[in-house]
């Protein structure tokens, strides 16, 4: 309990941080989010009290100093209140409810296939070292050394455009001939799932190889500790000799998790803006050519909360798993 009580501190003081600079930081680009809201209401007429109005919503007010409004917007904060978004003119959080779960299903999807897959491959290589497997791990990391960009850029064009094995824009159908209804249904959802394979293929193929490595590193190692050969020595089977070895192998690859969580959301944003997938990607993306600071910091507030959460969570399963993990607090 105290190892998680330290570790939740620091993570507290982490997300005190993240709100600071998310405060700051897009106040450090070029561009007004104000003149870019009025550059498209070019034909109203703005009344100077109406401009201060829309300052006073929209946090953009520049009679105020800059602390003032970064404790106006801890205020909100603490509300729930995100403030609206300059070029939608609607709340933040209606547009984060709307997006966030196409990123939450694409990230999660992603991971989970790729940890699941790369940990499995990397028990199997690390038990039979040498064998033919071994050639996965250049594949691999050829993959993992492509940037995102790149790869989700030649998924796009030879899986979607050339081979037109799955479709490569958008999340679902939105064609003119598309007679899909949002929901739980059918139709839907396998539109949904068609149209997510490449995105998550990117995100998959980008990670796979430091799940490979990671985990065929750990049983090579575990495989010559004491307690695994004594019971190989005894006549367990192979699997359970495996298991023995795997499950202790597996509690540094949870660590990995927690990091790797940060790079996987950062790939996921990239790759949703090549495949223009209606998530928080690509509206980060269109708020930072508007000018939009409020939907800027909502959308990285809320990653930056989301791998915060994951990396707590990981810790917190790493004690619970590993004894010594407690003992040491």
């Amino acid at each position: 309990m105290t190892t998680i009580l330290r570790r939740l501190g620091f993570y507290v003081l982490a997300a005190f941080a993240a709100v600071t600079l998310n405060f700051f930081l897009p106040r450090m680009l070029p561009g007004n989010a104000l003149q870019a809201l009025l550059a498209k209401m070019q034909t109203t007429t703005i009344t100077p009290q109406q401009l201060q109005a829309l300052a006073d919503q929209y946090g953009l007010n520049s009679k105020q100093s800059t602390f003032s409004q970064y404790m106006t917007y801890l205020g909100h904060l603490f509300q729930g209140d995100l403030g609206h978004s300059t070029s939608k003119s609607v709340a933040v959080t209606q547009i984060l409810s709307k997006d966030l779960p196409w990123t939450i299903g694409l990230v999660g999807s992603a991971t989970v296939v790729a940890f699941l897959l790369g940990t499995l491959l990397g028990i199997v290589v690390g038990w039979r070292r040498s064998g033919l497997l071994d050639a996965l791990l250049p594949t691999a990391t050829f993959f993992q050394a492509v940037p995102y960009f790149i790869l989700a850029s030649l998924l796009l064009i030879t899986g979607g455009f050339y081979w037109k094995l799955f479709p490569y824009a958008n999340g679902y159908d939105t064609g003119r001939n598309s007679n899909l209804t949002q929901g739980w249904n059918g139709p839907f959802v396998t539109s949904v799932v068609e149209h997510g394979v490449l995105p998550a293929a990117t995100v998959a193929l980008a990670s796979i190889a430091g799940w490979i490595i990671g985990m065929r590193n750990m049983m090579i190692t575990t495989m010559d500790e004491d307690y695994v050969l004594v019971a190989a020595a005894k006549g367990l089977p192979r699997w359970k000799v495996i298991a023995v070895a795997a499950r202790n192998a597996i509690l540094p690859t949870i660590s990995n998790f927690a990091l790797s969580i940060s790079l996987v959301v950062t790939g996921s944003i990239v790759t949703e803006i090549v495949f223009s997938y209606p998530g928080i990607g690509y509206q980060v993306y269109l708020a930072v050519l508007d000018a939009d600071y409020p939907l800027m910091q909502g959308i990285l507030l809320v990653v930056t909360f989301t791998v915060l959460a994951a990396n707590l969570l990981a810790d917190i399963a790493y004690v619970i798993l590993d004894p010594r993990a407690r003992k040491e607090a």
